[in-house]
């Protein structure tokens, strides 16, 4: 079955870096866009960013234009989300989904990131 598992949150202080991971299986990855949602509490779940099946094409939320950069490994079946210089709004629970922007249909438990000195 498909399985999405989110890894490589933490808590990092403003300013700082993180990277990232979501590994799947069930699916044939490289045939899939990709997308990371991320969600605050008591906030909205928010599209962070998201990549075509063969990682040529990326679109990202104007919050994080700039700082978080999206990319793919299909032959690890796995997907990024390097985040450059963070701040504590984009403190979250990262989820990685299947599909251009489709809601979360196969997310994760998530990852969270917390930003914060």
């Amino acid at each position: 079955q498909v399985q999405l598992v989110e890894s490589g949150g933490g808590l990092v202080q403003p300013g700082g870096s993180q990277r990232l991971s979501c590994a799947a299986s069930g699916f044939t990855f490289s045939n899939s866009a990709m997308t990371w949602y991320r969600q605050a509490p008591g906030k909205k779940r928010e599209l962070v960013a998201v990549i075509s099946s063969a990682g040529g094409v990326t679109n990202y939320a104007d919050s994080v234009k700039g700082r978080f950069t999206i990319s793919r490994d299909n032959a690890k079946n796995t997907v990024y989300l390097q985040m450059n210089s963070l701040k504590p709004e984009d403190t979250a629970v990262y989820y990685c989904d299947i599909g251009w922007g489709a809601g979360c249909a196969y997310c994760g438990q998530g990852t969270q990131v917390t930003v914060s000195s």
